[in-house]
């Protein structure tokens, strides 16, 4: 036995806006057996697997457009105006749990297009809040997730800067000096969910208290992949693991104190999981 001493980061797990999808969602499954939800209601396989299997059933906006009279969960990314006027076409009951920092972040876009500003959007390409970000921009706004993308050189003398809610503060701030000292008069709109900004100072401090750390997340979390690089950098002894199975006994040593902590697309159940493969060691 590796006797070792494992500690879950309480401030680890879902952020509210995950919570409140998922107890909507099983709301409806504990009633009615079934719910449709467009895209994976989060980013961790085992939490959609464990949703799946009470009946959740996970499709794409391709297969909206099939669905008629049908109910179906709009996560907490949100969705652009164009799932909604689907919606309406197909008869579709929508169960909207968009987190509220999101739909904050979708009017405000929204006035400033309807303003004719310059929207520049600080997030992932592709990703499900920025597409419902763009939407409310008919698709106009420029996406961007580093600042080498933009050419510096040729912006707009006035732009309006947002940003997805689940980014860095610190790398929001770097851009908007950069692009100030560039010559750009910048409008500057911290849309970041400080919940999820939080996260990043107070891992921080909770790494540093032990010898080893285990970062639980879903491979497909943005979240989950800045999380893991804060642990990493603060504790290199940091391993990511998306389920107890991937966890190694080979990482541990006789005493070790092991922290277990996650990103906040990651079930606090999972984590309680992972502790318990670590104490069978």
């Amino acid at each position: 036995m590796l006797d070792l001493n494992v500690h879950i980061d309480t401030n680890s797990g879902f952020c509210f806006g995950v919570v409140y999808a998922i107890e909507l969602a099983e709301d409806i499954l504990n009633e009615e057996g079934h719910l449709y939800c467009l895209g994976d209601i989060v980013h961790n396989d085992e939490e959609v697997k464990r949703l799946v299997e009470k009946g959740l059933k996970i499709i794409d906006h391709e297969r909206l457009k099939e669905l008629t009279g049908e109910k179906v969960l709009i996560r907490a990314h949100g969705e652009p105006p164009s799932t909604y006027e689907l919606a309406i076409k197909n008869e579709l009951t929508l169960v909207d749990a968009s987190c509220p920092v999101v739909l904050k972040l979708q009017n405000r876009i929204k006035n400033s297009f309807d303003k004719k500003e310059k929207i520049y959007i600080y997030g992932k390409h592709g990703h499900a809040e920025v597409e419902g970000l763009l939407g409310q921009t008919a698709n106009k706004a420029i996406v961007f997730q580093d600042i080498g993308e933009l050419d510096l050189d040729n912006m707009p003398e006035n732009i309006t800067l947002f940003s997805q809610t689940t980014k860095s503060t610190d790398k929001f701030y770097e851009i908007n000096r950069i692009l100030i000292e560039q010559g750009v008069t910048v409008q500057t709109n911290d849309t970041i969910c400080r919940q999820v900004s939080n996260r990043d100072k107070e891992l921080r401090k909770f790494v540093e208290s032990y010898d080893k750390i285990v970062f639980v997340s879903g491979r497909k979390s943005s979240n989950g992949k800045a999380l893991y690089e804060v642990c990493r950098q603060n504790n290199p002894n940091t391993f990511f693991v998306s389920h107890p199975d991937q966890l190694e006994k080979s990482w541990f040593s006789s005493g070790d104190s092991v922290g277990v902590c996650g990103a906040t697309s990651t079930p606090m159940w999972l984590m309680e999981d992972v502790r318990k493969s670590l104490l069978s060691y």
